[in-house]
């Protein structure tokens, strides 16, 4: 009962989404590397808001869901900061979701989500597709499961 009211609150406070990086796919219009807004609070489809470019994706049609991490050493911190920077590691978190369009053409977009928000969507994106999350591989799995 309390996650229903508290999707409400955040619902009519006009949430605008998730921030994400669109790093490519096959949407027309959105260029590789920009800012976008993820919406999935619509009953009927998930919205993706790029720089004047908005697309919904009915529920209905995402054909796949998959997450996946890059793991990479931080070697330009470590150089002009400090050489502890070579121990921490930078985790990018890529979320990659397939769909088919209005015209019966399977699309797909690669979006890279932050730290913060992966798990959330991830299992709003199940829960609202009705597809299961497909790991990249078992570092993937760990982190998208906490």
């Amino acid at each position: 009962m309390l996650a229903m009211i508290s999707l409400s609150l955040l619902h009519a406070a006009g949430d605008t989404g998730d921030r994400v990086r669109y790093k490519g796919g096959t949407v027309a219009g959105v260029v590789a590397g920009t800012a976008a807004r993820i919406v999935l609070f619509h009953d009927d489809a998930l919205q993706l808001d790029a720089r004047g470019h908005s697309v919904r994706i009915p529920w209905k049609d995402i054909t796949t869901v998959e997450y996946g991490m890059r793991v990479s050493r931080r070697y330009v911190e470590a150089v002009l900061i400090s050489p502890v920077f070579l121990a921490a590691k930078r985790r990018t978190h890529y979320l990659t979701i397939g769909y088919v369009d209005a015209e019966g053409r399977q699309q797909a977009m690669v979006l890279e989500v932050g730290k913060a928000s992966i798990r959330t969507l991830l299992v709003s994106l199940e829960a609202k597709s009705g597809k299961r999350i497909e790991y990249q591989d078992d570092d993937a799995r760990k982190a998208g499961k906490g």
